[in-house]
């Protein structure tokens, strides 16, 4: 029984090697998001100062590990086997929690994970021991230190709203005084910005980087015998106002001598200040429970009592984390930031969401993000009777953006916003950051630095008309999952506490392979998706600006949803058959990706109108033409689709076999008309499509002849309405989807034979 307990730290070891792996890949927009947005520096350098700061960091990391050891519950209240279940419980469920959130691209907070885990254990065992003792619920107290887990959540609320608002008014301020045009302002304005930017980020370097190291705890003579953590705390004033004066006069001399961009300089500083105090805050986050774990094991080896005898009071006190095991942890996690997918798809989230320009949506509206915008809007519109009308003229010069003509391709490549917004960024999240160390509040730099980048988005009217409602909802859903992983770390953490206690030996391998399994599972999957965005059979956009470019390139697109409406439709026939739910299950999924895909092409038609030569016009309306015909396509695939997923999922009576062999029938003859389709998109052997639209008439007729079969069946042998109803459901949308086909094939077949003689004679021309 005593050797599970080694299993056990040789377990969290590998637990916090993950822990770090998925902890790097969720935190890893607080600091990366800024530099990469603005697109100031290079990705490799953007890369390699956040790894420095990272590596700082951890190195100079104080090592106390508070918050595992006691600042959740009492120590001397559990014995050690009780400890081990609790550390063991919050590992696996932390690591399983952070990667569920970096699978679906969305930032949390490690430390209300790993506070919220601890919690949730700790009460779970406290419980059980009170029941098993006989005691009161209200017992529960004394095991659990509640006034940290107050503090969190107020944290969570303070850092939401504090952050935004300030973000928000800081930006507006800089925006008003600087404009679009920053660059061409006077040598002094940049370097008062620069002055006061670079104060913010130097004194929070200090603040987070040097403050928790040993250093800082020991006596100067140049500080009159005081400590470096007691000046920097009690000397704010004075070292804020020689610290301005210095950087504003170096940021001058940079400017004026050196013609340095002041604000690149800004965003490389902030960028590793946030990367150290990443790594130094949030470190503990990941190893602060097996670190502690192990101190436990070593202080109960010595004791020489058994597990459930010997009281872990020495977990109150204070002990030194080795400096090889922090810059091991380092290192894990640089290397993290560098190849973690999962990283850049949080970091992707964020900048999304924060997007000057026009982005693919990835939130729905819903009634609180519209809410939300009617009412900035009301307050906008009574902003307006207020202000004089000179005033609200010299606003709207400050804040209009250079009016550049791009092309789709052009427009892709710019910054999702300016160096200024992203100097904003990272100067209002230190300051916030530096304060809440100072005043020992527990605000999160995950709440922090994701909500300064919101309001500063809001302020730099990146959200307009067109983009609000789903910005807002984005908000919303990061919100809403910020409490959702309090609640599911309580819980999740609090049952599998239960389930180790219950049989220690039994349960820990048993949740260990598992969690490792549903992790292996989670990067296979990740995997997977990512490789299916770059399937070969999935929809491109048309980047050719004449017409024959679009012809042919839509050539492309025609042919995959030819070939992959031909199986959905065939799948769908396939399941009623055989009842297979199963199948057409997928199916559905298969024409809601198709769906999405089309009506992302629609969505794009203004970037691919601009992108037209002026000589090429006429493609437009050929592009819009076929896409109209590609989206009636999908819908009649997804109505076909969903009514016979709907028929067999809600137990209804089978089809006739007479209506399964008539709907083989029609299949059969649509495969046939779809393969030949494709052949000819494929091989862009246009001229076959005459003959294809030749077979209009047959195919037509074949389906009219299955209605009028089955209005015969109706008057004298059918006798389930349900049955009747998708039958001719399904007759009419094959009608529809015979229609919109044969349309695209015409307008294919007119178009190309206009396009074809122009192009011969520019030819014979050269």
């Amino acid at each position: 029984m005593d050797n599970i307990y080694f299993y056990m730290i040789i377990a969290l070891a590998i637990l916090a090697i993950a822990d770090l792996v998925v902890g790097v890949s969720n935190d890893a927009v607080n600091f990366l998001n800024s530099a990469i947005g603005s697109k100031a520096i290079s990705f490799k350098t953007i890369m390699i100062v956040a790894s420095l700061g990272v590596a700082v960091g951890a190195v100079f990391s104080s090592g106390m590990m508070e918050v595992a050891r006691k600042g959740i519950f009492n120590p001397s209240e559990f014995m050690f086997n009780e400890i081990m279940i609790i550390f063991m419980a919050v590992m696996i469920t932390d690591i399983l929690l952070l990667d569920f959130f970096n699978s679906v691209g969305m930032p949390t907070s490690t430390t209300v994970s790993i506070v919220f885990e601890l919690l949730g254990a700790a009460v779970a065992i406290a419980l059980i021991k009170i029941y098993a003792g006989g005691g009161s619920f209200g017992d529960v107290i004394n095991y659990i230190n509640t006034s940290k887990a107050s503090q969190i959540i107020f944290g969570i609320l303070l850092s939401v709203v504090v952050a935004f608002s300030i973000g928000a008014l800081v930006q507006w301020i800089s925006r008003l005084l600087l404009s679009y045009n920053f660059e061409k302002k006077a040598h002094w304005v940049g370097a008062l910005f620069g002055g006061f930017a670079l104060t913010a980020i130097t004194y929070f370097i200090f603040m987070k980087g040097l403050k928790g190291t040993s250093y800082a705890k020991e006596s100067f003579d140049i500080l009159g015998g005081g400590t470096m953590k007691n000046f920097l705390e009690t000397q704010v004033l004075p070292i804020i106002l020689v610290s301005s004066v210095f950087w504003s006069l170096f940021s001058y001399a940079l400017i004026h001598f050196l013609k340095t961009n002041i604000y690149k300089l800004i965003i490389i500083v902030g960028t590793f200040a946030l990367a150290l105090a990443f790594a130094g805050n949030d470190l503990v986050n990941f190893i602060g429970v097996p670190v502690a774990a192990f101190n436990a094991f070593t202080e109960w080896t010595a004791s020489g009592l058994a597990a459930d005898k010997f009281p872990m009071t020495v977990l109150a006190e204070k002990v030194p984390t080795n400096n090889w095991l922090l810059f091991g942890a380092g290192m894990i996690m640089v290397l993290t930031l560098w190849f973690s997918s999962k990283a850049k798809n949080v970091v992707k989230t964020s900048l999304d969401l924060s997007s000057q320009g026009a982005t693919q949506e990835r939130f729905q509206p819903n009634f609180l993000s519209r809410g939300f915008v009617r009412t900035a809007i009301a307050l906008s519109q009574f902003s307006a009777y207020i202000l004089p009308t000179t005033w609200q003229a010299k606003i709207e010069k400050q804040f209009e953006t250079p009016d550049v003509t791009l092309t789709k391709i052009e427009d892709k490549d710019l910054p999702a916003f300016d160096m200024v917004r992203a100097a904003v960024n990272l100067m209002v999240a230190a300051v916030l950051i530096s304060i809440a160390t100072s005043y020992k509040l527990p605000l999160s730099t995950t709440y922090v630095t994701f909500m300064v980048a919101m309001g500063t988005s809001l302020a730099d009217r990146a959200w307009g008309a067109e983009s609000a409602v789903y910005r807002v909802a984005g908000v919303l859903n990061v919100i809403g999952g910020w409490f959702f992983t309090a609640f599911s770390a309580f819980t999740a953490a609090a049952l599998v506490a239960y389930l180790l206690n219950l049989n220690l030996d039994v349960m820990f391998p048993i949740l260990l392979v598992t969690a490792f399994g549903l992790l292996i599972r989670s990067s296979i999957v990740h995997n997977k998706k990512s490789k299916k965005g770059k399937a070969e059979d999935s929809l491109k956009e048309t980047g050719s600006s004449s017409v024959q470019g679009v012809i042919l390139e839509s050539a492309s697109n025609i042919s995959n949803v030819v070939k992959r409406g031909n199986r959905i439709y065939t799948n769908a026939v396939k399941g009623l058959a055989k009842q297979d739910l199963i199948l057409l299950k997928k199916n559905k999924k298969q024409i809601d990706k198709l769906s999405d895909e089309v009506d992302s092409l629609r969505d794009n038609i203004f970037y691919f109108i601009k992108n037209l030569d002026e000589t090429s016009l006429r493609a437009s309306s050929f592009y819009i033409n076929i896409l109209g015909y590609l989206q009636d396509m999908t819908q009649s695939l997804e109505y076909i689709s969903k009514t016979s997923h709907k028929h067999i999922n809600n137990n209804h009576k089978k089809l006739k076999f007479s209506q399964i062999k008539e709907l083989k029938e029609i299949d059969d003859a649509l495969e046939a008309l779809f393969n030949d389709t494709k052949t000819a998109f494929d091989s862009h052997s246009f001229e076959q499509i005459g003959s294809i639209i030749n077979r209009k008439k047959e195919l037509f007729d074949l389906v009219t002849d299955k209605i009028v079969k089955q209005v015969a069946r109706t008057r004298t042998e059918e006798s389930s309405p349900k049955n009747t109803t998708l039958y001719f459901g399904l007759l009419l949308e094959t009608k529809d989807l015979l229609t919109a086909t044969m349309n695209l094939l015409e307008e294919y077949y007119n178009s190309h034979d206009s396009s074809v003689e122009p192009a011969k004679v520019n030819d014979t021309e050269e």
